[in-house]
């Protein structure tokens, strides 16, 4: 029985590899795949961008218990991620169809998707700290925006080049071969190993990304579209490792004008009104 489900796996990657462009489903499957992460990232989107007009821009956590937070957080991740890692929910997801239906098909779903989104909000507890840093830190110098801005910059551009950026990228571009070992998880919660799996590469492929929310704002919705569209490109584009060393060189060059440019720095200012104009 393993054996036919690993084969099934391996059979898709040798009709189609992943990455950009590859067929992973009949283009019939693949338009309905499609349709429903547009149905699902568009309301995160929505309920993302409701949020921050009410909101505006500002350093720190801007007051948010940490629930409340965290509740943002995946909102924001599900809307920001979901299309970039859709080949690879849809791929599991269509192995999941194959072996189960109904009721027992949608939980096993739910479950994938629940450890992918069970391991950003672990990212977001680190966020949520390193963010009441920040405003601890400003709140006693307000000046240090400037340098806490820079370092952040580099630090993201110099990740773009590292190693752990390339080996995480690299799964997220073709994780076919992943999905054939996933296929010999056992239970129990096999599926939502596998999110969590796919979910860990995932943060590691995005966090220098992420991480300029710090200087840019995390409610700035600005920010959050370009990045949610440099990460759809890097994996999915054929030139996306390209495109990551461009991204790597910007944010180095953010970095030297950090100190000097507060306007490349509104999420370390002050409160900015919000778009609702409150």
């Amino acid at each position: 029985m393993r054996h036919s489900k690993t084969s099934a796996f391996a059979s898709a990657r040798s009709r189609a590899p992943t990455g950009a462009g590859g067929g992973l489903l009949p283009a019939r499957d693949l338009a309905a795949a499609w349709l429903l992460v547009v149905l699902i990232s568009a309301p995160a989107w929505a309920l993302t961008i409701g949020q921050a007009r009410d909101m505006g821009v500002e350093p720190g956590t801007m007051g948010m218990a940490l629930p409340l937070f965290l509740l943002l957080w995946v909102t924001m991740m599900a809307a920001m991620m979901l299309p970039s890692m859709a080949p690879v929910a849809i791929t599991w997801v269509r192995g999941i169809g194959r072996q189960s239906s109904g009721w027992a098909r949608t939980a096993r779903t739910a479950e994938f998707v629940g450890g992918y989104l069970l391991v950003w909000t672990v990212f977001g507890l680190l966020a949520y700290a390193a963010l009441a840093l920040t405003g601890t830190l400003l709140d006693d110098r307000p000046t240090a925006g400037r340098w806490i801005g820079a370092v952040v910059f580099l630090l993201a551009g110099l990740y773009e080049f590292g190693p752990l950026k390339h080996v995480c990228l690299r799964h997220c571009r073709d994780p076919m071969g992943h999905l054939v070992r996933y296929a010999a998880f056992r239970q129990p919660a096999r599926d939502l190993r596998v999110g969590a799996h796919h979910g860990a590469y995932c943060v590691g492929c995005c966090a220098g990304l992420m991480v300029v929310l710090v200087p840019l704002g995390v409610m700035n919705v600005a920010a959050m579209a370009g990045l949610a569209v440099v990460i759809f490109l890097e994996k999915l584009w054929p030139r996306g490792p390209l495109l990551a060393r461009v991204v790597g060189v910007a944010f180095v060059v953010l970095a030297v004008l950090a100190p000097f440019q507060d306007w490349l720095l509104p999420g370390l200012q002050g409160p900015m009104p919000s778009m609702s104009g409150g």
